[in-house]
């Protein structure tokens, strides 16, 4: 007994020292196969990018592959976060990755045999995309029923943590494994991902989850619009979650123009530019993952948001009119930490005030507004045919500080968002969470 106390002491004290979600068994094991899936998926769209450009040498079909992933992903979001309040999360997911691992299988094979044709790698995209449009919504949907409230902004920030950071690793793998064994290898690694987050959810022992979408299926989709349009909560932080993927994010798509035509550095300078505000992303990931509900979210929200854009907007109009290669590496830095506090707070106060029953829906609607980035990037190309791309990318990021400040400073309920987590954490504690929202909070 005296050397089992010491070995719980120390087990105690790794507990402890853990992100506050980690600490519950079944996040943990979610997490671990979403690191999977996501790496899988990240090593996907390099490969087929990859071998779409060895099969053409064309550049505008790697914007059709971008295209064909994003297309299904606008149309069939709202589809799929129905599905995920209707239907059994849980099932849904390990059925749906299943699904993508046999399409990267197809095509995988189709390469080895060396019969893939260009519009394969389209369908597959395509289809991909689709199925994904049900996936992520029953992801959003079943993780915060593995977690307490109180770790939701933990558990938010670790799973932007895995996108940011396989981002960063997941496409030197795939060039390391093309490299030594070629594109199709490296496909059937990506699936291999896809496949060990279908055996982990699989596995998942969880409580029953109450659905919530019992009608059929346009009333019960009219329902959830409505539903987000009446809590202007919602709305807003929809809004500002659109404005950040359509307008402050369109400077990844001009990126080239800056790093070869403006600052000079080619793309080894732009992969720097870019890894730097992957580092700041993921250094201001990790600080919330560690952190509770933060008591003053709002401004921590509506702060990070001016932040972002008013950094975007610097970035843009410096390295035009200064042109110092450190600076746009600093305000890299900035963007990438801004942006990374600010989407994790919107993130976790939808998780947070959505009633569990409306989650699919609300969460889809959500991943809709991010399915959008390619057409983001179309617009500000056009525009910078006109005005150039500094002015272009200026304009977007200050229509994101515009737009945050508007809800901040007009929306009650965005600028007191603190007060509202607490009051939604004291309902999921009391068992009340499907029906906190009352007359003084939501908007009728």
């Amino acid at each position: 007994k005296l050397r089992q106390a010491p070995a719980r002491g120390a087990a105690s004290r790794r507990r402890r020292s853990m992100p506050l979600a980690l600490r519950h068994p079944a996040y943990r094991a979610y997490w671990l196969g979403m690191l999977a899936a996501v790496s899988g998926f990240q090593m996907f769209y390099f490969s087929q990018s990859w071998l779409m450009y060895q099969l053409t040498g064309s550049p505008l079909y790697l914007g059709y592959v971008a295209a064909a992933t994003a297309v299904p992903g606008i149309v069939l979001n709202l589809f799929g976060g129905l599905l995920a309040d209707k239907l059994d999360k849980r099932r849904l997911i390990v059925v749906t990755e299943l699904m993508v691992a046999g399409l990267i299988f197809l095509l995988a094979t189709l390469t080895f045999l060396d019969i893939v044709n260009k519009w394969h790698v389209l369908a597959i995209a395509f289809l991909a995309g689709g199925v994904d449009a049900f996936n992520q919504p029953a992801r959003q949907a079943l993780f915060p029923h593995l977690i307490d409230r109180r770790a939701m902004l933990s558990a938010v920030a670790l799973n932007a943590s895995i996108w940011q950071g396989t981002r960063i690793v997941a496409p030197a793998l795939a060039g390391g494994v093309i490299a030594v064994a070629g594109t199709a290898a490296s496909l059937y690694v990506a699936a291999m991902g896809f496949l060990t987050m279908a055996a982990v959810i699989y596995r998942l022992r969880i409580p029953p989850i109450a659905r919530g979408a019992q009608g059929s299926a346009a009333q019960e989709m009219v329902e959830g619009l409505k539903f987000i349009r009446k809590n202007s909560i919602f709305s807003s932080l929809m809004g500002m979650t659109f404005f950040n993927s359509f307008f402050g994010m369109a400077y990844l798509m001009l990126m080239p123009i800056f790093a070869v035509d403006i600052l000079k550095v080619g793309a080894e300078g732009q992969g720097l530019l870019l890894s730097v505000s992957g580092v700041g992303a993921l250094l201001a990931t990790f600080w919330l993952s560690s952190r509770r509900n933060a008591a003053y979210k709002g401004l921590l929200l509506i702060g990070g948001a001016v932040l972002f854009g008013l950094s975007v907007a610097a970035f843009a109009l410096t390295s035009q009119f200064v042109g110092y290669y450190s600076l746009a590496l600093a305000l890299m830095f900035v963007v990438g930490v801004s942006n990374s506090i600010y989407m994790i707070s919107i993130q976790t106060s939808l998780q947070m005030l959505v009633p569990d029953g409306m989650r699919g829906r609300v969460m889809g609607f959500y991943g809709m507004t991010w399915s959008i980035m390619p057409l983001g990037g179309m617009q500000a190309g056009a525009l910078a045919n006109f005005i150039g791309a500094p002015f272009a990318i200026a304009i977007g990021g200050l229509a994101v500080a515009a737009f945050a400040l508007g809800p901040g400073l007009l929306n009650r309920q965005v600028r007191n968002l603190g007060a509202l987590l607490r009051q939604a954490e004291r309902a999921a504690a009391s068992g009340d969470s499907g029906r906190w929202l009352s007359p003084t909070v939501a908007d009728s």
